[in-house]
């Protein structure tokens, strides 16, 4: 296995894909909207994934937050709310939202589960600041750390409830960069002591799974290199000062944050202490470079892998689709 998680090129595998994954066979995959068509597809399509190398509990990764970053979208599958409705609640009654949040993670999980998916990029612990980029905006839990936290908690809970795996992302934390990271690469000029704020969900949050990097330099700690590829951010800041000791994955590699080609920048974030590096587009020249380029996973790294998807072994759904968006859009209405 090598640490490395690829997407797909299409609705199916193609003939090339298939032989390559077989050979060097990925810690897992990640879906995007042109791998979706409806259930019985998409099914195939995840099923197949599982057949390359028997691994009943293979990581099957798809951005689906709520909305405006949604892979399965309608008319086959139901729109869900964004993560500013569920900070719109909190503001009028804190309980109902940490429920209603946690209903909506459970509801989340029942519509992946159906169709073989077992991770989700999901809760952002991204604290809102004014002024910032909206690449974040509106997907943000709120701009108040303990009120990210309790959120992010309900929504890890209603994923694993369901099924699922949730990641945190993206650490140490997004909120703060005034670019778009798919675009350009930002610096993020506040201390140390600001950035506290930043880091303290991600804190609250150290016993999650996963958690997701961010290609955003930040200039009290590392100058030179985004986090993705910072020693020390990884080192001083995640793994040591948040307590993070979960299975670290980067952002896409493919962003225009990071400079190099992409199989260089994988192999950098693997040096700089990530577990697993994620690159989304499924470029073959790209794919078999990375697989050239990274040994095969550490022991370290496989256990945080294989830890990560044991707390969904055997977990059965515990609510029923309708009824579960029912119950959180009763709560959501009270905002």
């Amino acid at each position: 296995m090598i640490p490395a998680i690829f997407g797909l090129s299409g609705l199916a595998l193609t003939d090339d894909e298939r032989a390559f994954f077989r050979d060097c066979a990925p810690a897992g995959y990640i879906l995007f909207g042109r791998n979706i068509e409806n259930r019985d597809q998409l099914r195939r399509l995840t099923d197949e994934l599982r057949s390359l190398d028997g691994r009943s509990n293979l990581p099957i990764l798809i951005d689906q937050e709520g909305g405006r970053v949604a892979r399965m979208k309608e008319p086959e599958w139901p729109a869900f709310p964004s993560g500013a409705a569920f900070d719109a609640l909190y503001e009028r009654a804190p309980a109902s939202a940490i429920e209603a949040a946690r209903l909506n993670a459970m509801a989340l999980a029942a519509m992946l589960t159906e169709v073989g998916i077992t991770v989700d990029c999901l809760p952002l612990l991204d604290v809102r600041q004014p002024g910032a980029s909206d690449v974040i905006g509106d997907r943000a839990l709120g701009s108040e750390p303990m009120r990210v936290a309790a959120l992010g908690r309900a929504i890890l809970g209603g994923l694993q409830a369901g099924g699922v795996v949730g990641i945190v992302k993206h650490i140490p934390g997004h909120g703060r960069a005034l670019l778009d990271t798919h675009e350009a690469l930002p610096t993020v000029t506040a201390s140390d002591r600001e950035l506290q704020t930043d880091l303290a969900p991600f804190a609250a949050l150290r016993d999650a799974a996963m958690a997701m990097t961010c290609h955003v330099i930040f200039a009290a700690w590392d100058p030179d290199r985004p986090a993705t590829l910072s020693p020390t951010v990884i080192d001083s800041v995640i793994r040591q000062r948040i307590g993070f000791h979960g299975l670290l994955m980067t952002d896409d590699l493919d962003m225009k944050a990071l400079s190099g080609d992409v199989p260089s920048r994988a192999a950098e974030a693997i040096a700089a202490g990530c577990d697993i590096a994620l690159n989304c587009w499924a470029r073959m020249d790209d794919m078999i470079g990375i697989a050239n380029r990274l040994d095969p996973i550490s022991t370290v790294s496989r256990a945080r892998l294989e830890g990560a998807m044991d707390r969904i072994a055997g977990v059965r759904d515990e609510g029923e689709f309708a009824a579960l968006v029912d119950q959180r859009d009763a709560l959501l209405a009270m905002a």
